[in-house]
């Protein structure tokens, strides 16, 4: 990312208001994070976020139903869930709320967790790996971002992922390695 130096903030500075709109109209129009994050920041600071977030669980759900390639079901499901790490990412970038964040985890590791145990455990360790990095993102935030008020809301959640993550994927050194509970 290109470093702003004294010399260009002092000429952007300089710019007429006409040339200020030209450059946000012309920047909001070519790059999706831009518009998002004038409409989020600026233009719609009461509903903007929400619906940032909403467009986000939207775009998780095409996301859960498209046809991924791979060999078997455990890496197609894992090629999902890189794409759904994506998509958070791109939220993240907007909208620095981190109970949304977790809340967009959340949503994609119920999906993760609702499929047939006998995903977990195969010799495809793609999509263990995959989940449990999700979720040792979720305790991330959850103990270390968030408030203390927020960790009694996802606890029960995060201590019934890991459960199921040591019962089923033991065998994944980052699983082994991760708390019992939080």
């Amino acid at each position: 990312m290109p470093r702003l130096t004294p010399e260009i903030k002092e000429k952007i500075k300089n710019l007429t208001h006409t040339e200020l709109q030209q450059i946000v109209f012309k920047l909001a129009t070519k790059d999706k994070m831009a518009h998002d994050f004038i409409m989020v920041n600026y233009l719609d600071k009461d509903y903007g976020e929400q619906e940032l977030y909403d467009k986000a669980i939207s775009d998780l759900d095409m996301l859960f139903v498209k046809g991924y390639r791979g060999y078997s079901e455990e890496l197609r499901m894992a090629s999902m869930l890189t794409a759904c790490i994506r998509r958070i990412n791109e939220f993240c970038k907007v909208s620095k709320n981190k109970k949304m964040e977790a809340d967009l985890l959340v949503y994609i590791l119920e999906e993760a967790f609702s499929l047939p145990a006998s995903h977990f455990g195969t010799c495809f360790t793609a999509f263990d790996s995959k989940v449990a990095q999700i979720v040792k993102r979720l305790i991330t935030i959850v103990t270390k971002k968030l408030h203390e008020d927020y960790k009694i809301e996802y606890e029960g959640s995060i201590n019934e992922y890991l459960r199921l993550l040591h019962t089923r994927s033991r065998h994944i050194d980052l699983v082994y390695n991760m708390p019992k509970i939080i």
